[in-house]
């Protein structure tokens, strides 16, 4: 009886033996069309109010204390921010209206300095390849370093009560006057002082042709005008720039004779 009867043990490895290619072959996937992985469809018109939306965003950033500037001058062409009649306090716009002329002025000088440099070089000047291209640094360069360098620097130091803005203003500011009485004069330094369309130029190309040294007295009277009203407002920024305080607080003991409260 024990013989006819065999328990199968469950544990025992049962090996089947599979034949691979018995299987049938699979059915290849149908070709994808060219523009399978390119095709990102039918655009998708979702309502979106972008005029809403970044009024929205602009307002969020005023509550977080982060001032907008649109740009909005000049009017043409918006590439800055200026609002002197609302950004700037009463008793500086006065100022502040004059040392935005100085930019205008200082643009207006460099343009026709150029004029007259290209002038000189269709005279038949042997530099003239030389002091054109530095005419063109002067206004490329000159130009967004003024704005950037000084004029931007007052505004918000007017707006704000910036000692350090007032500091970066007087030391770039002082440079911009040292160029313009520069320029203004134009000594003959190899051929950088022909570069300018100063008094000492005026003369030497008179002789040449009168016409245009007529235009380099124009700029020689552009720059000393420029110098000039530059300095003004050098002098009314730093008389209102001690007599707010500001001075003091820019001094090394500045801190130690700061009130405890």
């Amino acid at each position: 009886m024990a013989g006819k009867w065999r328990q199968d043990n469950p544990f025992e490895e049962v090996e089947i033996e599979v034949n691979p290619f018995s299987h049938p072959r699979p059915t290849p996937l149908p070709p994808e069309p060219v523009n399978f992985y390119n095709d990102i469809g039918a655009p998708v018109n979702m309502p979106f109010d972008t005029k809403k939306e970044i009024k929205r965003r602009e307002e969020a950033l005023e509550r977080a204390g982060v001032r907008i500037e649109p740009k909005n001058w000049p009017p043409f062409f918006p590439v800055i921010h200026v609002d002197i009649s609302n950004d700037i306090p009463v008793q500086l716009q006065r100022v502040q209206y004059v040392a935005f002329a100085s930019l205008l002025g200082l643009i207006i000088c460099l343009f026709w300095n150029f004029i007259c440099v290209t002038s000189d070089w269709i005279l038949g000047d042997t530099d003239g390849p030389k002091i054109w291209f530095l005419a063109i640094i002067y206004f490329v360069t000159g130009v967004p370093g003024a704005y950037y360098c000084w004029y931007r620097p007052l505004y918000r130091a007017m707006r704000k009560e910036s000692a350090f803005r007032y500091g970066w203003f007087f030391m770039f500011y002082f440079f911009h006057i040292c160029f313009c009485v520069f320029a203004s004069v134009a000594p003959s330094i190899l051929f950088v002082g022909r570069s300018l369309a100063g008094m000492f130029q005026a003369l030497s190309v008179i002789g040449h042709s009168f016409t245009v040294g007529i235009f380099y007295f124009i700029g020689f009277t552009l720059f000393a005008l420029e110098a000039l009203l530059s300095i003004w407002v050098m002098q009314k920024v730093y008389c209102y720039f001690r007599g707010s305080g500001k001075e003091a607080e820019m001094r090394p003991d500045a801190a130690s004779r700061r009130p405890p409260f």
